[in-house]
């Protein structure tokens, strides 16, 4: 099997772990890949789902490491493939001169970027009929995994300590809305200037488009060198069901947003998080996909996770041709018009560990 066919099947029934000790630990709730666990496949790190219902019931199973930490992956016990697990980052041992673990700061997410949600609260999380119906962000607070506000100086020192421990090549910082204004802007921008004087590290920052343009002249001054700025859902009726807070910011808003930032962060250096099985046909998302590359924007696509807990939890995750469907032709689009994730400087795209997409990248350049 192909190995962007086999990530891409991996990613959307996710395994069963013969031994979950293996590695690093596994992430449960929060922002960011959630239920997930980090493994390495034909030198491709990867996130896969090994909490979630689906990979309960998975007919992929990831055996035992042996003694040179190699595990065999079989599909209903043939097996059909080899992976390896990335182990726990040294910089989990430390506490921050307050006496916060650095893990509750920020995690490791794939092989080296480092990545945090300096706010873990949303103004729309408190509420069923606000919330984005696939979001845990508030597991993992009320777990006490993790602080509600990760301040400027924690960040820029477990920042530091990562590079210099783990050789951490790029951070993404995310957060919760606070407001709906800035809409998480203005944090962003302190936390990134604090982590900039403390070690030269390349981020990426997450928010919902704030509601004045400058924001984002803001935010490359602080020295933030790449920007998230995330669809989720690409249709009205989709967003509006799925997120119906977040969809009160239009479409036409987030349009605009783009066209403003990519001048100022660069081709490829702005993209967006949208997550195929939600209910976009595949038709819809690259038709979305067409218009954000011909604006110069990155559109990341991952499959859908139903993560315990959430409203969604028991949504089916989309299937391997469903997403095999969008990646091949969107890595085709990307590679025509010269938009590659190896370009981009920090975050999602780049790291590319939840989605085959960049998989699917390679092969096609190599076809």
């Amino acid at each position: 099997m192909p190995t962007e066919r086999l990530i891409n099947a991996l990613q959307s029934y996710g395994v069963r772990l013969a031994d979950s000790r293996a590695g690093a630990p596994s992430r449960r709730g929060g922002a960011g890949p959630s239920d997930h666990k980090a493994m390495t496949i034909a030198g491709r790190t990867v996130m896969v789902p090994v909490h979630t219902e689906s990979a309960f019931d998975s007919p992929f199973l990831v055996r035992r490491p042996d003694a040179n930490g190699v595990a065999v992956i079989e599909h209903d016990g043939v097996v059909i493939g080899r992976a390896t697990f990335p182990g726990k980052p040294r910089f989990y041992a430390l506490s921050t001169f307050d006496g916060v673990p650095y893990s509750k700061i920020a995690v490791l997410h794939g092989r080296d970027v480092l990545a945090t949600t300096v706010l873990q609260t949303c103004i729309r999380y408190q509420s069923r009929t606000k919330t984005c119906q696939f979001c845990s962000i508030g597991q993992s607070l009320a777990a006490g995994r993790t602080v509600a506000h990760k301040s400027p100086e924690q960040l820029a020192e477990v920042a530091r300590a990562a590079v210099l421990l783990d050789g951490v090549k790029h951070m993404v910082m995310t957060t919760g809305t606070p407001n709906a204004t800035d809409r998480g802007a203005a944090v962003l921008c302190e936390s990134a200037f604090a982590v900039k004087a403390a070690v030269d590290l390349p981020i990426q920052a997450q928010c919902e488009p704030p509601d004045d343009d400058r924001w984002f002249e803001r935010m490359k001054a602080s020295g933030i060198d790449a920007l998230g700025i995330h669809l989720e859902a690409v249709t009205p009726e989709v967003r509006a069901r799925i997120m119906p807070g977040k969809a009160s910011v239009t479409l036409e808003r987030y349009q605009a947003a783009f066209e403003a930032a990519v001048p100022l962060f660069g081709r490829g250096q702005v993209s967006t998080y949208i997550l195929a099985g939600l209910g976009d046909t595949p038709e819809a998302i690259l038709a979305m996909a067409e218009r954000l590359i011909a604006i110069g924007v990155y559109p990341f696509v991952v499959p859908f996770v139903p993560i315990s807990g959430t409203p969604l939890e028991s949504h089916p995750a989309p299937s391997p041709a469903f997403m095999h469907a969008i990646l091949e032709p969107l890595a085709a689009m990307l590679t025509g018009a010269d938009l590659r994730s190896t370009d981009i400087k920090a975050g999602c795209g780049r790291c590319g560990a939840c989605s085959a997409l960049s998989t699917y990248e390679r092969a096609g350049g190599a076809a």
